[in-house]
């Protein structure tokens, strides 16, 4: 089996795509990087890159060989960081991927009380849609996500657990002209509002069809905190789980449209996610016991 050391090498040359900055990174120097590159090279059997004037590019075999090597490399990792942590939770790091919904509010008071409990384990939170979460997981860079299950949940890699549903608001702006016609609202009152929302799983968008006209978002970004900034900031329209803008709501910062039954919105599906078959680090369990303790236990104020 090749040297762990010898893939570290080729990723960092193949992320820096030139010998003299790669030898830098892993504190060599450049005829030793060469040296373990070849050494690589020759153990596997094949050229993982062409050397040129301005360079290096990866062959057919690098592309193949870098993909496995960085899952290699991410597998190594969370090992010994599993083994530092067995015992006591006085070391090592999770790395906890989040969907834009549940990182604006249940992940981060969750990894807030972990953080008081174990001082001094790194977390590390990525956000993204979950699809991206997914390739993520599967590469190893992720040991555990909690985001949208809905197109997740027949996925044999992944162990699926679903978390309490909120039900689907539609919001603006207190101000919003909307809020004019004092009655629910029919599909013709929306088209003439952009809509802004995260990237939507498919059932959601086809629902998206009621609005009227085959509508889908105008403005997509997956930072929650940026959707709410500009609902409160214009005339632009946007969906939520109900549990991430209720204390706005209540604060007079955001205000919910009244809906026909026709415009009702989707419930919301969190889940935790992680990889069918394959056991969480103490420091990934006791941050997921974490979260289901303060999700049965937290109060949301009731959706009038």
């Amino acid at each position: 089996m090749n040297d762990l050391r010898q893939l570290r090498h080729f990723v960092a040359l193949a992320d820096l795509g030139h010998f003299a900055r790669a030898a830098q990174a892993v504190h060599l120097s450049q005829p030793a990087l060469s040296r373990s590159i070849q050494a690589l090279e020759a153990g596997l059997g094949c050229t993982l890159v062409d050397r040129h004037s301005r360079g290096i590019s990866l062959t057919a075999h690098g592309h193949l060989v870098l993909e496995h090597a960085r899952r290699l490399l991410a597998s190594s990792h969370a090992l010994s960081n599993a083994v530092s942590q067995l015992g006591n939770l006085a070391s090592g790091e999770l790395r906890l991927g989040s969907g834009p919904y549940p990182a604006a509010r249940l992940v981060p008071r969750a990894i807030g009380e972990f953080a008081q409990r174990y001082p001094q384990v790194r977390v590390e939170l990525l956000l993204d849609n979950w699809q991206q979460l997914r390739t993520r997981l599967l590469n190893d860079q992720l040991e555990v996500f909690v985001a949208d299950i809905r197109e997740l949940r027949d996925d044999p890699q992944l162990r699926v657990e679903a978390l309490h549903c909120y039900p689907g608001v539609l919001f603006s702006r207190p101000q919003h002209p909307l809020h004019q016609l004092d009655r629910p609202l029919q599909p013709a009152d929306l088209r003439a509002y952009a809509l802004a929302g995260t990237q939507l799983p498919q059932s959601v968008a086809e629902h998206l069809e009621a609005l009227g006209g085959n509508r889908s978002l105008s403005i997509q970004c997956d930072n929650f905190m940026v959707l709410k900034q500009l609902v409160s900031s214009s005339d632009v329209l946007s969906m939520a789980p109900w549990d991430v803008i209720a204390h706005d709501v209540k604060a007079g910062r955001l205000a919910l449209l009244p809906l026909s039954e026709r415009l009702a919105v989707p419930s919301s599906a969190y889940g935790i996610v992680s990889r069918s078959g394959h056991s969480l680090s103490p420091g990934a369990e006791q941050l997921l016991q974490i979260l289901r303790e303060q999700e049965r236990d937290s109060l949301i104020p009731a959706l009038r």
